[in-house]
């Protein structure tokens, strides 16, 4: 698995865990709802192309068609 993967989704947490807490403190609590929902397709996103490889790769490892 790449580390990389790791950081981007961290990334990508702490970005919209600070936008969410903006959007609290500033009374626009349903736009923050929108910002977590949008971060979680995004990482989960990320997440299905791994899983995709990892298939693929099984794939090719039993060659299976």
């Amino acid at each position: 698995m790449d580390v990389d993967l790791i950081f981007k989704i961290a990334g990508v947490g702490i970005l919209v865990s600070v936008l969410h807490t903006v959007l609290r403190q500033a009374g626009k609590e349903e736009q923050g709802h929108l910002i977590t929902l949008v971060g979680v397709v995004i990482v989960l996103a990320m997440v299905i192309q791994v899983v995709r490889d990892l298939f693929e790769s099984i794939k090719v490892m039993f060659n299976l068609y």
